[in-house]
C-alpha cells in the first residue's frame, strides 16, 4: 500500500511511531499550522506539567529556546525603522564603551554582525549566568569570549553571547528595560501575552507555564507551581533579587533575550503571520516590507572554512545544520549534499528558526512562497534520536513534516 492511500495520522500517534524505537516520547508536544489570514489546525498532545497532570494546550506559554532571538530581531528592526538605531554604525558607540576582538582592535562590531552571529564573539566565557548587578563588560574582558583567529564579518559562529549584547544596545538606545522595552515595540502591539522571563507576563499566563524536564524526568525550567516565579532572573550577587538595581544596558543578559521569551505556540504563529504579511498582521503594520526583507535575507551562507555550521553546545552533527542565516533568521534547504538543514524534506527554502534548550525543541518556519507556516514545541526530549533526511532530530521532523509516517510504519 502506497502512503497516499493512508489516512492521515493525529500528531499523537505519528509522535509515538517515530519514537517507538527509542527512549520515551515527549512529555508534551504542540503543533499549530498557520497561513496569512489565521490559524489553521491546532494539536497537542501529553501534558504541560507532570505533578498536575494539566494537559497542554497551543495557547500556554513555553520557554522557547533560540526564537526568542528572532523575536528580539523584529524589536531591533523597529528601532532601526524609527531612526533610534543604525545596524552598520559601532556599537560602542552606543554601549558607552569599546567592543573590540583583541585580535582585531580596529575593526568595528555592529549591530548587523552581532544579529547574524558574524562578530568574531564565543560562548567559552559564559553569557548567561551574569548576576542581576553584575556588568556584562566582565565577560567581554575575558580572552575565551573572543575568536582570535577570524575578524569581525569574516566568520559564521553560533553565539549567545550576541544577543545580550544586542539588549544592552536597545537599553542604552532607549534607556528602556528590555523586557518592557519588547513588551512595547512587539509583543502588546500583536495582542500577545508573553515575556522575556516572567515579570512582564500576565499572573494568568504565568500560572499556565509549560514546564520543562530533563532526559531523567527532572523539572529544569518554569517548575512554577501556578504562579509567576519570585525571581525570574539571575539574582544579585548577594542573592537578592531586586530589579530596581538594574541600569541600561549594563547586564543586557537579565531578560535572557537569547532564549527567555515565554510565548504560545498560537503566539509563534502570529509571529510567522507577520513575518508571511510582510510586517503587517491583523491590521497591524509593525515591520516596512524592507524590514522582513532586510531580516529574511542571508548574509551568510556556509562552505568549508567560513564558518561553524551548528550551535557548540557539545554535540556535533553529522552535516552542517545551519547552511544560511540572516539577521537572526536562518534558511532551509540549502543546496549542496554536504548540508544537513533540509528539515522539511522537500527542498523548500522556509526561513524562521529552530530552538533548543532544557530539554525542550522547538521551531517556528515559514513558507513565503506559499504563504504558509508552521510552529511547535516538544518537552523531555533531549537526546532526541536523529533524524532520516537532516542534521536535525526525528522529532523535529516530525513536528515539521506533520502528516509524514517514518520508516517503521512504512
Amino acid at each position: 500500500m502506497t502512503r497516499s492511500l493512508l489516512p492521515r495520522p493525529s500528531l499523537s500517534v505519528l509522535l509515538l511511531l517515530s519514537l517507538a524505537a527509542h527512549a520515551g516520547a515527549p512529555v508534551a508536544a504542540v503543533r499549530v499550522t498557520f497561513d496569512r489570514d489565521g490559524i489553521q489546525s491546532r494539536q497537542a498532545h501529553g501534558v504541560a506539567d507532570r505533578a498536575t497532570g494539566r494537559a497542554v494546550t497551543a495557547d500556554d506559554p513555553v520557554r522557547v529556546a533560540s526564537i526568542s532571538k528572532l523575536v528580539v530581531a523584529i524589536g531591533v528592526m523597529r528601532l532601526v525603522e524609527a531612526g533610534t538605531l543604525d545596524l552598520d554604525a559601532d556599537v560602542s558607540d552606543q554601549l558607552g564603551w569599546s567592543l573590540r576582538n583583541p585580535a582585531f582592535p580596529d575593526t568595528p562590531i555592529t549591530l548587523r554582525l552581532l544579529l547574524s552571529h558574524r562578530s568574531s564573539l564565543t560562548d567559552a566565557a559564559g553569557y548567561y549566568a551574569t548576576p542581576l548587578d553584575g556588568q556584562l563588560k566582565e565577560i567581554l574582558d575575558d580572552p575565551r569570549a573572543w575568536d582570535g583567529a577570524h575578524a569581525p564579518g569574516t566568520f559564521f559562529r553560533y553565539t549567545n553571547l550576541n544577543f545580550p549584547l544586542v539588549a544592552a544596545v536597545m537599553e542604552r538606545a532607549t534607556g528602556e528595560r528590555f523586557d518592557r522595552l519588547m513588551q512595547r515595540l512587539v509583543l502588546a502591539p500583536l495582542k500577545l501575552d508573553a515575556c522575556y522571563n516572567w515579570d512582564t507576563c500576565s499572573a494568568a499566563i504565568a500560572a499556565r507555564a509549560v514546564v520543562l524536564y530533563d532526559a531523567d524526568g527532572t523539572p529544569v525550567k518554569d517548575d512554577n507551581h501556578g504562579a509567576r516565579p519570585a525571581c525570574s532572573v539571575v539574582p544579585a550577587r548577594n542573592g537578592r533579587c531586586d530589579l530596581s538595581v538594574w541600569k541600561p544596558g549594563t547586564n543586557g543578559a537579565t531578560f535572557s533575550p537569547q532564549g527567555g521569551l515565554r510565548i504560545s505556540a498560537d503566539g509563534l504563529a502570529r509571529i510567522g503571520r507577520l513575518l508571511l504579511g510582510d510586517g503587517q498582521v491583523d491590521g497591524v503594520r509593525l515591520l516596512s516590507a524592507a524590514s522582513v526583507r532586510t531580516l529574511t535575507t542571508p548574509v551568510w551562507t556556509w562552505h568549508a572554512g567560513n564558518g561553524v555550521a551548528y550551535e557548540e553546545d557539545g554535540s556535533t552533527p553529522g552535516r552542517a545544520m545551519i547552511c544560511r542565516y540572516g539577521l537572526a533568521v536562518q534558511t532551509l534547504a540549502t543546496p549542496g549534499s554536504d548540508c544537513g538543514d533540509d528539515l522539511f524534506g522537500d527542498g523548500v527554502a522556509r526561513v524562521g528558526h529552530a530552538g533548543e534548550a532544557y530539554g525542550l525543541l522547538s521551531g517556528l518556519w515559514i513558507d513565503r512562497a506559499a504563504g504558509t507556516g508552521v510552529a511547535y514545541f516538544a518537552t523531555g526530549v533531549g537526546g532526541s534520536p536523529p533524524g532520516r533526511h537532516s542534521a536535525f532530530s526525528a522529532i523535529e521532523e516530525t513536528l515539521a513534516r506533520g502528516a509524514t509516517a517514518p520508516a517503521a510504519s512504512e
